[in-house]
């Protein structure tokens, strides 16, 4: 049996060809350490294409001065990548975060170099890669090198966790706390009504899907009194510890894994990374596995929850862009609202301030030029904002106008009333 033999990161990255492309594990297990190794280190690296989902915390490579050294070529675009996405150093692809693993797997995008973050070795030698298994998982099974971040602060978790020693080419060992969010802690007035109104559309026993940010977190606040919920998502983070602490979640009327919180990453604190650590009751998976609509479909009742940039009149719904300004990425927005939807009594939910923290209008006449169409009309059924709810499903054009409106902010009702009469000539 092969132990992990520890090595620095100027050795290891001998190991990187010029060229290469190098994928780099993300979210709350963002090696930073060995980004910023690599800057330090830049004349190691020439032309390296750095293929990357959300990443946290410090990304030097993605800065101008490294632009000869790094190419960004973003899967999904997080604060630390944007500027160099808008910039032209850097670019994105629009990709289903379910369909990622497959862009490795068929070659479209060959992995090179995986860069991961991951638990010590138990006594048999595995590794895990804790609180991000996503995408990771295959790249770290196609790539021809791996390079880990060993970290002793990374917890071990059940699922698709684990990579053999003898499958790392290269280990650092390097203690640090991993990057943490907290949702909670800005969630405002407007959240809270809107999470109220979602939850009012949730019955026992449904299985929720749990989108990123506020919205999601003040839903789940409120759902402390419903019963036998199930959790089948693509990200957790620290909201759902007070449901399964006060018995709501128990997941007991899920049809796929039956009695476990399914997730494929996660992102929080130290309380949730605390409680995920080598807990049988959580199972991180394969994201082409959790995110696929058809094993999504199975599960019962399942409310899908998640925000939006900006939606216009028919419904379309822009979740990754401003105009053209590439602000965030597809992910997995689309895979859940087409489960919920195919789901026995299932409800996709797209929730929404009426307004921007600016007083920017979010129900919109149309959507800015250039704006990515993330969720189409189509697909679209519930949509939330702090004045109400409404099913589109079903309902022609006019109908959805005159239905959205009413959930948009009163001020900007006048102007979307204008804008409905010009494109319907309705009297």
């Amino acid at each position: 049996m092969k132990l992990l033999n520890y090595t620095t990161p100027t050795e290891a990255f001998k190991l990187i060809p010029p060229g290469a492309r190098i994928y780099i594990h993300g979210s709350a297990a963002t090696p930073t350490y060995l980004v910023e190794q690599m800057a330090m280190h830049h004349q190691m690296f020439h032309q390296s294409e750095i293929i990357c989902i959300s990443v946290f915390g410090n990304f030097p490579i993605a800065q101008k001065e490294f632009s000869d050294k790094f190419k960004i070529n973003a899967l999904f675009v997080s604060a630390p990548i944007r500027q160099s996405i808008q910039s032209g150093n850097g670019d994105y692809i629009p990709v289903f975060l379910s369909e990622i693993p497959e862009l490795f797997k068929r070659n479209v995008l060959p992995i090179d170099v995986a860069i991961i973050h991951v638990s010590p070795p138990d006594e048999n030698g595995y590794v895990s890669l804790g609180t991000s298994v996503d995408a990771a998982r295959t790249a770290a099974d196609v790539a021809k090198v791996v390079i880990a971040q060993v970290n002793p602060l990374m917890p071990r978790t059940h699922g698709d966790t684990l990579i053999h020693a003898s499958s790392i080419h290269a280990a650092i060992w390097h203690e640090s706390p991993l990057h943490e969010v907290d949702y909670s802690k800005d969630t405002s007035s407007v959240e809270i009504q809107i999470g109220k109104h979602v939850a009012g559309l949730i019955e026992d026993g449904s299985t929720l899907q749990i989108g990123i940010g506020c919205i999601p977190d003040a839903v789940l606040s409120q759902l402390t009194s419903h019963k036998h919920l199930g959790v089948h998502t693509e990200m957790l983070s620290d909201g759902i510890l007070q449901l399964i602490d006060c018995g709501a979640v128990d997941n007991s009327m899920k049809t796929e894994h039956r009695g476990k919180t399914v997730t494929s990453f996660c992102a929080g604190t130290s309380k949730l990374y605390g409680r995920i650590h080598n807990n049988p009751d959580f199972a991180f998976l394969d994201v082409d596995y959790v995110n696929e609509p058809y094993i999504i479909r199975k599960n019962p009742k399942v409310v899908a929850i998640n925000s939006c940039i900006e939606m216009d009149l028919t419904g379309q719904v822009c979740s990754d862009s401003i105009g053209t300004y590439q602000y965030s990425g597809v992910g997995g927005q689309m895979d859940f609202m087409r489960g919920a939807a195919m789901s026995d009594g299932g409800k996709p939910i797209i929730a929404l301030p009426s307004r921007t923290g600016k007083g920017i209008p979010r129900i919109v006449p149309i959507l800015k030029p250039g704006a990515g169409v993330v969720t189409t009309r189509a697909h679209v059924h519930w949509v939330v904002t702090e004045y109400g709810t409404v099913n589109l499903f079903g309902m022609n054009l006019r109908k959805r106008a005159q239905a959205l409106i009413k959930l948009a902010h009163p001020e900007d009702r006048t102007e979307l009333e204008k804008a409905f009469y010009e494109r319907f000539r309705h009297e």
